[in-house]
């Protein structure tokens, strides 16, 4: 893969990841503000069931961030866009959909199918 591209991953990458930090740190911010005060069980309910949707979404959010981190190292050891199972080189439409991906297409299928059975 060329340099050129190998930055615009990283820059898509590293943007990435700024963006899903600073909803962590707004999320974080808007739990503890202690402005919450509902007397009605019900509105108590849906506002922890809104913190309880919020948490897994960021937990979702957290998990994608490691694997960013993953892939801005692979493309400082040299391996990012190589599948980890055939070792052949990921299409770059796949790694443009899908930037931290570490298998490519065919083998992606093939592991699905797997998980199938």
């Amino acid at each position: 893969m060329e340099e050129r591209e190998l930055e615009s991953f990283r820059n898509l990458l590293q943007d990435r990841r700024r963006g899903l930090l600073a909803g962590a740190g707004q999320t974080v911010h808007r739990m503890t503000d202690g402005k919450e005060n509902f007397p009605e069980p019900v509105d108590r309910a849906a506002l922890e069931s809104d913190r309880n949707a919020t948490l897994r979404i960021r937990d979702r959010e957290r998990k994608l961030i490691v694997k960013i981190e993953e892939a801005l190292d692979r493309i400082d050891d040299g391996t990012f866009g190589i599948c980890e199972a055939c070792e052949e080189p990921i299409g770059a439409d796949r790694l443009r959909a899908r930037p931290v991906t570490t298998l490519c297409i065919e083998c992606k299928n093939e592991q699905e199918q797997r998980e199938k059975r």
